[in-house]
């Protein structure tokens, strides 16, 4: 683990967690269990510390021409306060990552990308850069960025905080907020299918926002939470992941994405080709689906229909909350239709499965 990247709070956590290796860094997988965090934050509350996602800054008098031309999404919809969800595309169509882009001004924004990603990122912004009139920068090594989610997220920040929390709305953001006099952004987003918050503060406030919240959370049954439940649950709320569900060759309209891609603004890096794949529709599309027969369903398994290979598991879990295998995959458009069966190749075994809503869990 000496190789790896460390966040602010890996000495807080390092001797209480299984630690390993995501995208280069030393992050903890599991607390106290994978299943009992994630029911933790489907019941009560869950503290995450994503600070190696990416936060990138753009600003100035191009700053928000420039971004329409990369995004998919509408900006010029997008009100100071709040966030829009989105992808960078190439050419292709093929997915450079999927972000969120905050509003602080009309000549400021702030992004938040993958971790993995956020170097490329950063170039991808830069090459393209031209003449336009803005500045890039990587704010990344300078923010701690912790998840705060779950139905009880709201109450047991409002303890901490003067701020009305009530008042956000989902995708929407508040700046220097003080948590205790800690100076902090409070967003209305997560990666959970929960409410709750996403806090950015300064690297050196890292330690003391984290110990805060677990300390006031600990009489609401807030628990520290891993990767691993983070992506157990954003599973079940049918969330995709760079990497499984979309990658620079899956596109957003082959993940049933569309709806952030908006052909009525002007031309933006990929819009050519999704344009198309939208009219004319994909040979691929990705479903939901539910095992009939007893296993796991696993990331690259096959899928059959009839003994022809039509696709692949994206993702695959044993659902926590719903207590059944289920999994997303990638496969001929053709048999993408709900209620469809179909059979996973799993360890050289079939087994039956049907097609089913791709968003598993809402509350």
């Amino acid at each position: 683990m000496e190789s790896l990247q460390k966040t602010p709070l890996y000495s807080v956590y390092k001797d209480e967690s299984t630690i390993v290796d995501f995208a280069g860094w030393a992050l903890p997988l599991q607390f106290e269990g994978i299943a009992q965090e994630h029911v933790a934050v489907r019941e009560k509350a869950g503290l995450f510390d994503v600070s190696h996602m990416g936060e990138l800054e753009v600003k100035g008098k191009d700053a928000e021409n420039f971004l329409q031309g990369m995004f998919t999404n509408d900006l010029s919809t997008l009100e100071v306060g709040k966030a829009i969800y989105g992808f960078f595309c190439m050419e292709t169509g093929g997915v450079v990552d999927d972000l969120l882009i905050y509003k602080f001004s009309d000549t400021e924004f702030f992004l938040v990308t993958n971790a993995a990603n956020a170097i490329k990122d950063y170039n991808w912004l830069k090459s393209h850069q031209e003449s336009y009139e803005v500045e890039i920068n990587d704010l990344g090594p300078s923010i701690c960025q912790l998840a705060l989610q779950g139905p009880k997220a709201e109450e047991i920040l409002q303890n901490l905080t003067d701020m009305n929390l009530s008042t956000i709305p989902f995708l929407g953001f508040k700046r220097s907020v003080m948590i205790q006099g800690i100076p902090c952004i409070i967003s209305r987003t997560g990666y959970t299918g929960e409410d709750g918050f996403e806090i950015f503060t300064d690297v050196k406030f890292g330690v003391d926002l984290w110990q805060l919240l677990i300390e006031t959370g600990e009489s609401y049954g807030l628990q520290p939470t891993g990767l691993g439940c983070r992506d157990t649950l954003r599973f079940e709320a049918g969330l995709p992941l760079y990497g499984h569900e979309i990658s620079d060759e899956i596109t957003p309209i082959e993940a049933g994405l569309g709806h952030f891609v908006k052909l009525n603004k002007a031309s933006f890096i990929g819009k050519e080709v999704l344009a198309k794949q939208k009219t004319e529709g994909v040979e691929r599309k990705l479903i939901g689906f539910e095992l009939l027969g007893k296993g796991v369903p696993r990331q690259g398994y096959l899928i059959e229909k009839d003994g022809e290979h039509i696709g692949e598991v994206t993702t695959g879990y044993l659902s926590p909350t719903l207590k059944k295998s289920i999994g997303m995959a990638l496969v001929k458009a053709e048999y993408s239709t709900i209620g469809t069966e179909l059979q996973l190749v799993m360890r050289n075994k079939r087994v039956n499965a049907v097609v089913c809503n791709k968003r598993f869990y809402s509350k």
